[in-house]
């Protein structure tokens, strides 16, 4: 397989633009978080919150309608708008557990966030790709 037939591989391509879609979410959240912790100080568990309200709405526009986009889907938005928040509110639950263990043992929420992120960019990946994105999905009545 030469290098233009590898990156011609849907699926490999797909991963590269969901990757810059938790680029997208990752980067815009956490310069949130930087101006909310180190600029206002506000305590980081809120400070976190906010960044990833913003940083999850944006990361579901670039999942939805480029990494993961099918015209199958767009009879589904519903669906998939719910499927997206369930994940993400689970996520959340094991990203602040990650975040707040650390920082308990005296580790800087920000490397908490490097740390989560490497765990769960699989995670979201694996949950996108098989079940909130999945354009072959049943709709219920």
């Amino acid at each position: 397989m030469t290098w233009k037939q590898f990156l011609r591989h849907k699926r490999l391509i797909q991963f590269i633009e969901y990757m810059i879609g938790g680029g997208v979410y990752f980067w815009s959240g956490l310069g949130v978080f930087a101006i909310c912790y180190s600029v206002f100080h506000w305590d980081w568990l809120i400070a976190k919150m906010l960044a990833d309200i913003i940083g999850f709405t944006l990361s579901y526009f670039v999942q939805r309608y480029w990494a993961f986009n099918d015209r199958r889907l767009n009879r589904k938005t519903l669906q998939t708008g719910k499927r997206y928040f369930l994940i993400s509110a689970i996520t959340l639950i094991v990203d602040y557990g990650i975040v707040a263990t650390l920082k308990s043992f005296g580790v800087t929420p920000y490397l908490g966030l490097f740390v989560s992120s490497l765990f769960l960019t699989v995670w979201n990946y694996l949950w996108y790709r098989f079940w909130v994105f999945d354009p072959n999905q049943k709709t219920r009545p």
